[in-house]
């Protein structure tokens, strides 16, 4: 167990503020603990009572005799200083903070807030909140936050919203399969932050899964470092609040416009292993299948049903969150067909057809067949199960019961995932009891249960990839690309211009095609003669015109010495009537990029909260209006790019449409790949563009680039 953090495991707790007076959260700390009967001492403190709920009541902190491992401080902000500081000379570990008004409330909360951090920092006490609901232990029976009726169990609750984490226990006892561990309400991370709580998380050996509830992180970088050590061990589900993506006001780039915070945090943590979910009401049950099932080494997944309808619509929802549906096997078929009437379905999905109206022991003999053909990793059930005895006859209650127990030996039995849906769920008939207490999931939405099993599958997938990333060492700048910086710092620019950014880029090893810098008409000449007799493109070189499309600064398909000198002088003047200060380097001169690729979009840009991270998606001059982007942080490895041609919802368009052949994907892993060593052994690269990239069947060619220096 993370040893700064013992303290959130207490044999002892002061509460600081008790009081008498009902309403009050130090008279109702104390009476919570006693009343769930927290094993520990319990030290009202307040200097104006002597007894409360017949507990002794100490006048402060110094005159308790024993060691105190937690405060639960309840005065009011004003006090905070001076009262850690009480804490540290009395030796606490750790203290919960309940007030608000600290840095959330202005300039004098930001002040009161530092002056009480530095009191903690002084004496080593650490500090859970300001501004936090509380926490509570469950396997200590030690309650700070208030919630009834809390039931022990393996999933641990981070959150910054005590409502939140209120439903959440709400939902878990009324339709849960397991119980809690440990709460702790974040609050203004003043001091202990999410990644700190995560590591404790991580090794605390009660807690099966961790659930975080996320409006921001302080420090992403330190989250994510900490979700990679985690989530080989336990999953991590998270649920992540203001998820409009607002462009970063200052960007310059199109990556910095369209890295709005959602986006990027779901990119990164998704990177690290975090099984991120897009609705509140999906938390729990993901988080309890992650908890209960082992995760499928694929995403094969066989339906069994009892209906037609519930069949489809399975069916449908399984693929089209990207799982497969095998063939079953001509053996397992084979087993069905002696099992099943003639009516019933035998491929996948699997229905009874009416096989088991008068014997629901059934399921379980399909379920075995089809759990032990080898192109099965999941299975899902779904209809009327547990409700047959409602449905049918009463007498079939027993029966199904029966069943329900020999479906939740088949997990461990075949060491694969059993999910089922149940129109009856609401009801808890006792086979549905019997099935959760054997640690199979009961749903009564279809979705769910499928949303489930996608989790499953790609928590699978996430652990298996980052318990094999090996550490990269820190890339080094060559000498080649920190001049062409240098260069632009020394004119007091703030952006390399194009010939400046594609001279950086070739200098790690990144494929251009040829150019040539012409600085005036009488350059033209020797450019086509270098460059050959090929239709060429023409663009400005600029500082002051980063968007030179928009300025109507690029000609194309030039042909021949006349048509250049007048691409030149159309370039030069679109651009002074852009902009009348415009500072014109030249024109950079190139062959036009041959058809038929597929315009893609490699851009980074530094997220405050999780640093550089990287944008792949379909490029061109659409490419904030369709923003079809995915982000990873960096470093970026191999499968991390692969993962991203894979994500885009227009991911088919790389695979090639109407005959055309696919992309050369192992070319575009190697651009990303070198693109992350730039940008990692440069951090003074705030924004990188790389806008259209054509994709071809054997290569691509980068056809714009753009550098935004910070």
């Amino acid at each position: 167990m993370s040893q700064s953090l013992d303290f959130l495991n207490p044999n002892s707790v002061a509460i600081i503020g008790a009081s008498k007076d009902p309403t009050k959260r130090g008279f109702r700390a104390i009476q919570t603990l006693l009343q769930e009967k927290f094993a520990g001492a319990i030290f009202p403190i307040n200097p104006k009572e002597s007894e409360i709920l017949g507990l002794p009541c100490h006048p402060d902190l110094a005159s308790v005799p024993q060691e105190i491992d937690l405060a639960l401080i309840c005065t009011p902000a004003r006090t905070l200083p001076a009262m850690v500081k009480a804490c540290g000379e009395k030796g606490v570990k750790g203290a919960v903070v309940l007030a608000g008004g600290f840095s959330e409330a202005g300039a004098e909360g930001t002040r009161l807030e530092q002056e009480m951090v530095a009191a903690a920092r002084q004496f080593g006490v650490r500090l859970v909140g300001p501004n936090t609901s509380g926490m509570f232990n469950t396997h200590k029976a030690c309650n700070l936050v208030g919630f009834s009726n809390l039931e022990v169990g393996g999933i641990g609750i981070l959150s910054q919203s005590g409502n939140m984490a209120l439903s959440l226990v709400t939902e878990g006892q009324i339709n849960g399969h397991m119980g809690f561990s440990t709460y702790i309400g974040v609050g203004n991370e003043a001091d202990l932050q999410f990644s700190e709580y995560l590591d404790y998380f991580g090794d605390d050996e009660q807690t099966k899964v961790v659930i975080a509830y996320v409006e921001g992180l302080k420090n992403g970088h330190a989250f994510l470092e900490s979700a990679r050590r985690v989530c080989r061990i336990k999953p991590v589900v998270l649920y992540k609040s203001g998820r409009t993506e607002v462009g970063q006001s200052a960007a310059k780039s199109h990556t910095g416009a369209l890295a709005g915070s959602y986006g990027v945090a779901r990119g990164a943590l998704q990177q690290a292993g975090v099984t991120v979910v897009s609705q509140s009401d999906q938390i729990l049950s993901v988080a309890e299948a992650l908890a209960l099932l082992p995760p499928p080494p694929s995403k094969r997944i066989a339906i069994l049903a009892d209906g037609g309808g519930h069949a489809t619509i399975a069916a449908d929802a399984l693929t089209e969150q990207g799982m497969t549906l095998p063939r079953l096997s001509q053996q397992t078929r084979e087993r069905l067909a002696a099992i099943l009437p003639p009516a019933a379905a035998l491929a996948n999905p699997v229905d009874v057809a009416g096989g088991t109206d008068a014997n629901p022991e059934v399921f379980a003999d399909c379920a075995e067949a089809i759990l032990a053909d080898p192109s099965v990793d999941a299975l899902l059930i779904v209809g009327l199960f547990g409700g047959y005895a409602i449905r049918f006859s009463e007498t079939l209650g027993p029966i199904e019961s029966h069943t329900a127990s020999r479906l939740g030996g088949m997990i461990e039995r075949f060491g694969k995932p059993i999910m089922l849906q149940s129109l009856y769920a609401p009801m808890r008939t006792e086979s549905l009891v019997t099935l959760r207490a054997a640690g199979v999931p009961v749903h009564e939405s279809v979705e769910r249960a499928v949303r489930c099993l996608v989790s499953l599958a790609e928590y699978g997938a996430a652990r298996a990839r980052i318990a094999a990333e090996q550490p990269a060492a820190a890339p080094a700048a060559n000498t080649t690309a920190s001049t062409v910086v240098s260069a632009a710092r020394s004119e007091g620019r703030n952006s390399l211009l194009e010939h400046e950014a594609q001279a950086l880029l070739k200098s790690y090893a990144i494929t251009l095609p040829p150019s040539v810098l012409v600085s005036s008409p009488a350059e033209l000449g020797q450019a086509r003669d270098q460059l050959g007799e090929v239709p060429l493109a023409m663009k400005v070189v600029s500082r002051d015109i980063l968007h030179k499309s928009d300025a109507g600064a690029v000609k194309l398909n030039i042909v021949g010495e006349s048509e250049m000198s007048q691409a030149y002088a159309a370039i030069v003047k679109s651009s002074l009537a852009y902009r009348a200060d415009a500072d014109i380097k030249g024109v950079l001169v190139t062959p036009m990029a041959r058809k038929g690729g597929v315009e893609m979009i490699i851009g980074v840009t530094r997220d405050p909260q999780f640093g550089p991270v990287m944008m792949f998606g379909l490029g061109g001059i659409f490419v904030e209006v369709l923003k079809d982007v995915v982000f990873r942080s960096l470093p970026l490895t191999a499968i991390d790019a692969a993962e991203m041609l894979d994500e885009i919802k227009a991911n088919a368009i790389l695979g090639g449409v109407r005959g055309a052949p696919p992309v050369d994907r192992k070319a575009l892993v190697d651009l990303m790949l070198r693109i992350s060593q730039v940008c990692l052994a440069h951090p003074e690269i705030a924004e990188l563009d790389l806008n259209p990239i054509l994709g071809y069947a054997d290569g691509y060619t980068l056809v714009d680039a753009r550098m935004i220096l910070g």
